[in-house]
This record gives structure tokens, C-alpha cells and sequence, in this order.
């Protein structure tokens, strides 16, 4: 086995940890949006309590896609746009809002979704019409 094949492969198997880091994580957090303890600061948000089931269901459905192969970049960059609005939630709308967190998950899931982005343009391919025909 080359260098470049041992590299790659050691390259995989340290992003899908990460993958497999960041799905746990973003359960745990899914799960929480869904209990009592984040009421506090949907109140201070301003946007209601329902609102707290929309990053909820998309912090769960981005973990499951993060362990999917297939689906494992487009996961990436869902949850990414998700941080985003939680960064820009953190810093304009909560009083001492912190957004570190979810900055710091921001770029762990753009990471993913850079060194994914062959499942996202595969997935996009597989979308196109026409594209499951043969001959």
C-alpha cells in the first residue's frame, strides 16, 4: 500500500470519527431542545416555544445523516447552516448570548462537509432527471 493510500485511509477513518463525534454531540443537544431546560432562553428569543422543536428535529436528522455515508456531506453542510443560525441567535437576539459553541461546531461540520463534498456532488448527480437510466 503507497503513502498516499496509507494517508488517505487514516484521513477517513479520523473524519469519521469526527462524523461520529459531532452526530453524539448533536443528539445530546436534539434531545435537550426537546426537555424543559432550553425554555428559558426560547422565551428570550422571542419566536415561541414551538421554535424550539425546529433545531431540534434538523440537530437529529443532521446526526443521523452525518453516519450515513451517502448522505454524510449534505448532513455536514445542513448542520453548518443550522450553527450559523444559532451563531447569529447567540449574538443578536440573547442578552449575553455566547457563541462559541456553536461556532466552534460550525467549523467542525464545514470540515466534514469539505471533505464530503463527494457524496453531496454524488448525491446531486443522482438527483438529476434522467439520470437512472441506463443505455
Amino acid at each position: 500500500m503507497s503513502e498516499q493510500a496509507v494517508g488517505a485511509r487514516i484521513g477517513n477513518i479520523v473524519l469519521w470519527g469526527l462524523q461520529v463525534l459531532l452526530a453524539a454531540y448533536f443528539i445530546y443537544s436534539g434531545y435537550l431542545l426537546f426537555g424543559d431546560g432550553l425554555v428559558r432562553k426560547f422565551d428570550e428569543i422571542g419566536f415561541g416555544q414551538w421554535f424550539r422543536y425546529v433545531p431540534g428535529v434538523l440537530e437529529i436528522a443532521g446526526a443521523v445523516g452525518l453516519l450515513i455515508p451517502r448522505l454524510s456531506g449534505l448532513a455536514a453542510l445542513g448542520l453548518s447552516g443550522v450553527m450559523a443560525g444559532a451563531i447569529g441567535t447567540e449574538l443578536f437576539l440573547v442578552d449575553k448570548g455566547d457563541a462559541m459553541l456553536p461556532s466552534i461546531l460550525l467549523v467542525l461540520s464545514a470540515v466534514v462537509a469539505w471533505f464530503r463534498r463527494d457524496t453531496v456532488r454524488a448525491l446531486l448527480v443522482s438527483l438529476r432527471p434522467g439520470a437512472h437510466r441506463t443505455g
